[in-house]
């Protein structure tokens, strides 16, 4: 699948009225265009932050259906509304992977992104770090890797020119091991409360 990890910055004290116009008319508009939305949440750590997934079976449908839902009648009668709650939509990373719902329970979710200083990142991690999560009990619920393939819907920009992986467990960020020889830069958690 390919998966969008999208993370809006709102103008504050937007988010709930986001949440609202989002649940009521955007995830069935999205769905009859033929995109997966998945999780939505509420950053912990940030009140003027939504956190959000939606997936395509591949690039060609990626593109189609968000030609299909931008300018069908869903987001052309609600579209003022939402863009008036933004301050920023573009901090947007397009992954490929399972694409994630939120658990059942509504419990908090954990996101690590780490961009890893090697293609080899990808081993190790499931070598090492995958089996030593979930010994501890934090097994990674879902995990995606950049998706490198050339935005097919350029009007919705993404952020290029960056290698991630992306995993979510439940509960609280996982404590990692020293990764500093295999990363870029720090790991960056975010977490996040399930809307609904």
């Amino acid at each position: 699948m390919i998966v969008e990890l999208r993370q809006y910055t709102l103008h504050p004290g937007a988010r709930d009225t986001l949440i609202a116009l989002f649940e009521r008319e955007f995830v069935t508009g999205q769905e009859a265009a033929g995109i997966t939305v998945g999780g939505r949440f509420r950053d912990l750590d940030d009140p003027d932050r939504f956190v959000w997934l939606r997936a395509f079976p591949d690039m060609e449908q990626r593109e189609r259906s968000l030609r299909a839902f931008y300018g069908g009648p869903v987001w052309q009668e609600h579209r003022d509304r939402a863009n008036a709650t933004m301050a920023d939509s573009d901090d947007v990373l397009l992954l490929r992977g399972p694409g994630f719902a939120a658990p059942a329970g509504g419990g908090p979710v954990a996101v690590t992104v780490c961009h890893p200083s090697a293609p080899s990142f990808a081993g190790h991690f499931e070598r090492v770090l995958r089996p030593r999560l979930t010994a501890a009990g934090r097994a990674p619920m879902a995990v995606h890797r950049s998706e490198h393939a050339r935005n097919t819907f350029p009007a919705l920009p993404v952020r290029t020119g960056e290698d991630v992986l992306v995993w979510f467990t439940a509960g609280e960020a996982p404590p990692l091991p020293d990764l500093s020889a295999h990363l870029a830069r720090d790991p960056h958690h975010l977490r996040l409360a399930p809307v609904g």
